[in-house]
């Protein structure tokens, strides 16, 4: 029996010492990667990107190119282009990169004969000046009918059913 004991001692410490080199090991290898001489922090004395805005390729909207620049005494690259789009269903009156998000129309101004609406600021596209807020006007349109004719013309639908009844 301590044979069968002394065997079964001496076959755990063999496995406690392979895994102590294992984690050894395995420690080495995390500690060498941090630490590797002649890598340096790279910096870079270049400026920000400052892009200008997007400009069409054919018409007022859709794919475009838009160019950015940047300062800096080791720059390797300080002009490049960017594709970019600009969304055909936004308003171009207010530029072409801002959408707003109106109001409803306001009451027409008798004197002008045209209504408002206000619109905020609700997306930009990038580096997009845009208005915080924006007023748009539009004409009136019809004025609306008076009672008095809409009553007329009901009358007279109600006799041209009377005259096709009769036939």
């Amino acid at each position: 029996m301590t044979a069968l004991i002394k065997m079964a001692l001496q076959k755990l410490c063999a496995l406690l010492v392979a895994m102590a080199l294992l984690v050894l090991t395995v420690m080495a290898a995390e500690g060498g990667k941090a630490d590797k001489p002649g890598k340096k922090e790279r910096r870079s004395d270049c400026g920000e990107w400052q892009w200008s805005v997007c400009v069409a390729n054919e018409g007022d909207c859709g794919l475009g190119t838009r160019e950015g620049t940047r300062t800096g005494t080791d720059c390797k690259q300080t002009i490049k282009t960017q594709r970019c789009k600009i969304p055909c269903n936004w308003k171009k009156k207010f530029g072409g990169e801002c959408k707003y998000e109106f109001n409803a129309w306001g009451e027409c101004d008798l004197a002008t004969g045209k209504k408002n609406r206000t619109g905020v600021l609700k997306k930009a596209l990038l580096d997009a000046t845009c208005a915080a807020t924006v007023t748009a006007t539009k004409p009136c349109g019809k004025i609306p009918k008076t009672k008095l004719q809409d009553a007329k013309k009901q009358k007279k639908e109600g006799k041209k059913r009377d005259r096709t009844q009769m036939d």
